[in-house]
């Protein structure tokens, strides 16, 4: 596997705080305490600001609502609105299919959004956009239509540095299309390139005069080696399309949503799809690396990026606390969990009813006084997440803990927190009251 020395990107930077982007975990949001709900999303900068915005798949994969969630570090998220809701028909109606919001400000300073529109059997293959005042405000539903008269089903936006705004979108019977919006972004104008090649889940940044675009191929919810064309211009000149992460890691089990820039540097965002259960659905968000005509992704397990100038570098190392090594109380008790560090896990944690047991772990180092990211190695043979108090040193949050794939095989839980430099810190898992919370396998701990 990779090191985890600093990330080999020419982008190296330092951060007062150890926030950690945990790829692939639980990612609780404040204001909901409950895993993150922005699925084929993307995320846009206003002011000092993060919005992501993307689809709820809370219950299954109609559709439900559009979500927005702010930041001011990329990792600590909160819900603010819903910004479009199920209506009693229509487009927004029920057993319909909503997918991959996208949002574009044009010239008079709306916001537009764009969207997948679609029957539940993907018979319709169009396009939705609507309208808001404000970026995480209530959007106005408009109309949905097929963009020039040809099926368009994944799609994604892309606004040049001249002002132009662009709509990418998949056309099952002829290719990838680029095509021209309108001055106000609420219509389509003209076409503007043809990729021939089957591709879906596009993406495009502009760097240094050169375009680039990502895409993934068409194998359902299955994961395959995402691609990427560059050329300086939109209409002619792409190059033929390239791995962007390593052959035969299928993008690291994720299909390529968005990319983001920070600063003059540039972050991947992948959906990792569990189609069975569209809930649990995590977010792969990993460095890309830009250099000339090129572009890549290295896998990280964790890692710190700066909200300022995108500088990235490795998650610092950490300590491994075992449950069956922390002290038990209320009923909590040691379980097999074949895959799990030990081959022991803590179950029990919570109860049907009342506080129920608990799990607690005293002297906790950190080398440093920091606000950092704990990582939760936990299983959860439930179809629904699971909930948990964690208590950090006498700071209380409810944590989400997302249903793993077997009995044995742990998932991760991500949660912020503060530590005190020296070995006095104290970490409890209890219950909520109102259920059993997670089987706990360890919690990982930076030790600075």
């Amino acid at each position: 596997m990779l090191s985890w020395a600093y990330l080999v990107l020419g982008l190296l930077g330092g951060a007062a705080a150890s926030l950690q982007i945990i790829p692939g975990a639980t990612w609780t949001a404040k204001g909901s305490n409950a895993h993150i709900q922005a699925h084929g999303g993307s995320i846009t900068k206003v002011g000092d600001t993060y919005y992501l915005i993307g689809e709820n798949k809370l219950n299954g994969s109609a559709f439900q609502s559009i979500r927005c969630y702010t930041s001011k570090d990329l990792v600590q998220w909160t819900f603010s609105n819903n910004l479009l809701t199920l209506a009693s028909s229509g487009d927004l109606g029920p057993n319909r299919v909503v997918e991959r919001p996208k949002v574009i400000q044009n010239s008079s300073g709306q916001w537009v959004m764009w969207m997948h529109i679609d029957s539940s059997s993907y018979g319709e293959a169009k396009v939705g956009v609507a309208t808001s005042s404000s970026i995480c405000g209530t959007y106005q539903y408009i109309r949905s239509f097929q963009p020039l008269g040809r099926q368009s089903r994944d799609m994604g936006l892309f606004k040049d540095t001249d002002g132009s705004g662009y709509l990418l979108t998949e056309d099952r019977q002829s290719g990838l299309r680029i095509i021209k919006l309108t001055s106000d972004f609420k219509d389509v104008a003209q076409d503007t390139y043809l990729f021939p090649s089957h591709y879906e889940a596009p993406a495009m940044i502009k760097v240094n005069g050169r375009y680039f675009m990502f895409a993934s191929l068409l194998t359902g919810w299955d994961t395959n080696d995402n691609k990427f064309t560059t050329s300086t211009s939109l209409t002619s000149g792409w190059s033929s399309w390239a791995n962007f992460a390593p052959s035969g890691e299928r993008t690291y089990d994720s299909q390529t949503t968005a990319i983001l820039q920070v600063g003059s540097n540039y972050m991947y965002m992948g959906d990792r799809w569990f189609s069975g259960n569209l809930m649990r659905s995590s977010y792969i968000w990993l460095p890309l690396t830009i250099s000339g005509s090129s572009a890549s992704i290295s896998w990280y397990v964790n890692w710190i990026i700066d909200p300022n100038t995108g500088a990235a570098r490795a998650g610092p190392s950490e300590n491994s606390y075992e449950g069956e090594n922390a002290t038990l109380s209320g009923g909590a008790a040691k379980v097999s969990c074949s895959g799990c560090s030990g081959s022991s896990a803590v179950g029990y944690i919570g109860a049907t009813s009342g506080s129920g047991g608990s799990i607690r772990w005293s002297s906790v180092s950190s080398s440093t006084s920091t606000t950092t990211t704990l990582r939760f190695k936990h299983e959860n043979g439930d179809t629904k997440q699971r909930f948990a108090i964690v208590n950090v040193n006498g700071n209380s949050q409810t944590i989400a803990f997302l249903p793993s794939s077997d009995g044995n095989t742990p998932a991760s839980s991500s949660v912020t927190v503060s530590l005190n430099a020296g070995s006095s810190n104290v970490i409890t898992v209890s219950g909520t009251g109102s259920g059993y919370g997670p089987d706990i396998d360890r919690v990982m701990v930076p030790t600075s």
